[in-house]
């Protein structure tokens, strides 16, 4: 049997994502507006730092009224933000932030591109960030960019001083002017020029704003009002813009509707600088290019003769654009145009068509059943002519739908493709510089179509998908899965061993073949041990999971180490686990870990065992202490309020849980007697706005936004002899070694003199902040506020932070 492998197409060949809609279908007005964008040859370029930084009013507004190609680049995924609606972080909230950011555009009408850099936290100034992003690799990535999109204009969101009020925000601005400069340098990032030629933009602008305090407009720059009504899709670009930011479900950016009159403000940068018009000087109208006038005058009769009523009968206008534009010399607007064009004539025509695995998930090295169904619903005249290259000379008739069956190879496991690579903090690796700057992965299997519409041939991709139905959601389409053969899967991404006392892993063997076995094999540190060294298994059916254990035992005079798992099935080798992330707002997430994990041996001491938590954002802060032998009770309001919360040792508050609780002002006063009563709750960080209620505390504090970003930053111990310095564990300086991303936000100022202050820290060059620790008596018991990041640093497995939230939620008798 033979079985085809799709060829992977390139950013500069229009690739389809693994979230792109299979088969698009717009309805006349967008067919219509599709039409009046024909004859728009301008570009837009809008740059930031992280997802939600773009103002999606401005990006709605060219891409829809003034019908420019929009697009957005983030420089980073957002990785080092909160989340609100679960517990991931860093690479995974990364991932989940990059699928709201295609969902916005699939609102606004905009592209989305990205470099390497990774968000790895809030910094106060550019120099702190270029000291963790490499800025001549991120400036490159930037200038591929801007000479594959070559925009008119770019258009940047922040200053490059300390008003940007990040130190990532005014970054971006810097590599936003310098690559407008070096992408029409042929001297600079040659090695680009063998794919893509230098550009010069007209001119870049900084979209001024006014939020959060800070006003960065004023009357003398560049006015445009983009409050407009748009007729065909009935709606205003307030109203598009807060569709598209409500996507950023994860930063709970959920936004109102606003309608009228709305003035963006720009000030210049570099290059031409505009007098009354954003756009002026640049010509987007099909003259400004050698053959184009004759496509403008074909495209503006096409927009003039088309009925609403019957798109079908602008398909003969429609190809004669196409074959009019297969002339054309431009190659870039000959590309773009070319798939507009196709897209236009496939939606008028009535044409749909598909690709899908009867399975969501196959094996690498496997062939997988594909399933095309074509349908045209119009008297257009369609046949279909080829899929994957063989032939069908199927004539399709109105309404009844067409199935070929077929059958490929799955090559290459699913993987995002910034995340295949180990990386450094700042920068993911690229295993291939075409990719750079690509939302997603190309999907791992496409089908061609190749149909005669009104006598011309016109070829067409799909991504081939898996689709279901949910008795709740209904049709649901997910992303096809490439897998290794078998995957192993730790559940934490560290583990801590206090002394040498051994702990039972339990790893996750999961089959996505029929027949697999083989052996898996651990890798411990040097001078620990691991029993048994090897393990057989027999996974024969597709799916099948099993759960193995090993005992790790530490020892010789390694403190820690990685402790890795290999997978040996036939011929295959894998190191990958599983990791399924699912919320209904973004496509299925499923991506392969390498299965390792971060083994520590901590000298550790433990006292009481049965903890309460309440939830809050999202942490992993539970699993954490259940690692050292402590019982986590997840509370609930019903429990909080009727059961007896003295048989809990301590209460711990979940991140940001005076944020998101609506019940706060029930379930505090039962916290407080708790406290008053003889127990201990410990609070972790929370924003200063908004707050559920104003008192956290049982004596007054405020929250800033105050907070310490270097991981590194020097650590005083302000009060040395108090009980959470000392019981069980004896801090020192010592334990705030290793520590990840950083110290500590949002810290507590202007406390009651009730609160003992426990520590110091500040970043470079700025005054002591003693606001990150605060601890005070209150009645019999103990409360505790933290802004110290214990979500990032337990998970991590850095052995200090273990050590002294065990002193946080000890009380000693």
């Amino acid at each position: 049997m033979n079985f085809r492998q799709t060829a992977i197409c390139f950013f500069l060949s229009t690739p389809f994502f693994v979230s792109a809609q299979t088969s698009l279908q717009y309805n006349s007005a967008e067919i219509k507006l599709g039409i009046k964008k024909l004859n728009t040859v301008g570009s837009a370029l809008y740059m930031a730092a992280h997802p939600d930084d773009e103002n999606t009013r401005l990006l709605s507004y060219l891409a829809k009224e003034k019908k420019f190609r929009t697009g957005y680049l983030s420089l980073t995924r957002g990785d080092g933000g909160q989340n609100l609606i679960g517990n991931e972080q860093s690479e995974l909230l990364g991932l989940i932030r990059t699928q709201e950011l295609l969902a916005a555009r699939r609102t606004d009408g905009a592209e989305q591109f990205f470099t390497r850099a990774i968000d790895f936290g809030f910094s106060k100034n550019p120099e702190e960030t270029f000291r963790i992003w490499d800025k001549e690799l991120i400036l490159g990535d930037a200038v591929w960019v801007i000479r594959k999109f070559r925009p008119d204009i770019i258009i940047t969101r922040f200053p490059e001083d300390a008003r940007a009020g990040h130190g990532q925000h005014s970054a971006s601005a810097i590599i936003a002017r310098e690559a407008f400069v070096a992408a029409a340098d042929p001297k600079r990032f040659p090695e680009q020029l063998k794919h893509v030629q230098v550009w010069q933009a007209k001119r870049i602008v900084w979209n001024t704003a006014n939020f959060g305090g800070n006003n960065t407009t004023s009357e003398d720059q560049l006015k445009m009002d983009i409050g407009a009504f748009n007729t065909l899709l009935g709606k205003g670009y307030g109203e598009i813009a807060a569709d598209s930011r409500t996507n950023h479900k994860s930063q709970g950016f959920g936004s109102a509707r606003q309608r009228g009159e709305t003035i963006e403000y720009f000030s210049p940068i570099a290059g031409e600088h505009s007098k009354s018009d954003l756009f002026e000087g640049i010509n987007s109208e099909w003259k400004r290019m050698q053959g184009g006038e004759a496509i403008g005058k074909l495209v503006s009769m096409a927009d003039q003769k088309f009925n609403v009523d019957n798109p079908s009968a602008s398909v003969p206008d429609l190809v004669s654009i196409l074959m009019a534009l297969e002339k054309l010399k431009d190659a870039y607007w000959r590309t773009q145009k070319i798939q507009e064009v196709k897209d236009l004539i496939a939606a008028a025509a009535g044409l749909w068509f598909e690709s899908y695995s009867p399975q969501a998930v196959q094996a690498i090295g496997d062939s997988v059943t594909i399933r095309s169904q074509v349908l045209v619903q119009s008297a257009v005249n369609v046949t279909l002519k080829q899929v994957n290259g063989l032939e069908q000379n199927l004539v399709l008739k109105n309404g009844s739908t067409k199935t070929i069956n077929d059958r490929m190879y799955a090559g290459v496991v699913t993987e995002p493709y910034w995340l295949r690579e180990k990386h450094p903090t700042g920068m993911y690796t690229m295993f291939d510089p075409m990719i750079i700057g690509n939302p997603e992965n190309i999907a791992p299997i496409q089908t061609s179509f190749t149909f005669t519409i009104n006598n011309k041939d016109i070829s067409y991709t799909r991504p081939v998908v898996y689709k279901y139905t949910d008795q709740v959601r209904g049709e649901i389409y997910q992303p096809l899965i490439i897998a290794p053969a078998v995957t192993a899967t730790i559940a934490d991404k560290a583990y801590v061993f206090s002394g040498n006392t051994p702990k039972t892993i339990q790893v996750q063997l999961k089959a996505f073949k029929d027949k697999a076995s083989g052996l898996i094999v651990p890798n411990v540190p040097p001078g620990w041990k691991v029993e048994p060294v090897q393990l057989a298994f027999d996974l024969p059916v597709k799916g099948q999971e099993k759960t193995v254990q090993f005992s790790i035992i530490p020892g010789g005079l390694t403190n820690g180490g990685v402790l890795t798992f290999t997978v040996n099935s036939g011929d295959q080798s894998s190191n990958r686990g599983t990791k399924v992330i699912d919320y209904d707002h973004i496509p299925l997430q499923t991506l392969f870990p390498l299965s390792e994990a971060r083994v520590e041996r901590i000298d550790l001491k433990t006292a009481g065992k049965r903890l309460g938590y309440i939830a809050g954002a999202g942490d992993l802060v539970p699993e954490a202490l259940e690692q050292i032998g402590y019982q986590v009770t997840m509370l609930s309001e019903n429990q909080i309020l009727n059961s007896n919360l003295s048989e809990y040792d301590a209460i711990v508050a979940g991140v940001r849980l005076y944020n998101i609780n609506e019940h706060l002002n029930i379930i505090q006063p039962k916290l407080m007697d708790y406290v008053s009563n003889g127990g201990t709750l410990i609070i972790q960080y929370n924003v200063s706005n908004p707050l559920k209620i104003p008192n956290i505390g049982p004596y007054p504090f405020r929250l800033s936004r105050e907070r310490v970003t270097d991981e590194n930053a020097k650590v005083t111990l302000l009060a040395k002899d108090h009980p959470v310095l000392n019981y069980p564990n004896k801090i020192t300086e010592k334990d705030f070694e290793g520590w990840i991303q950083e110290r500590g936000l949002y810290f507590t100022s202007d406390a009651d003199p009730k609160y003992s202050r426990i520590l110091s820290m500040n970043d470079p060059g700025e005054k002591p902040n003693d606001g990150a620790l605060i601890v005070a008596d209150y009645g019999k018991g103990r409360f505790v506020y933290t802004s110290l990041v214990f979500f990032r640093e337990l998970p991590a497995g850095i052995p200090g932070a273990y050590r002294l939230f065990v002193n946080l939620i000890t009380k000693q008798d």
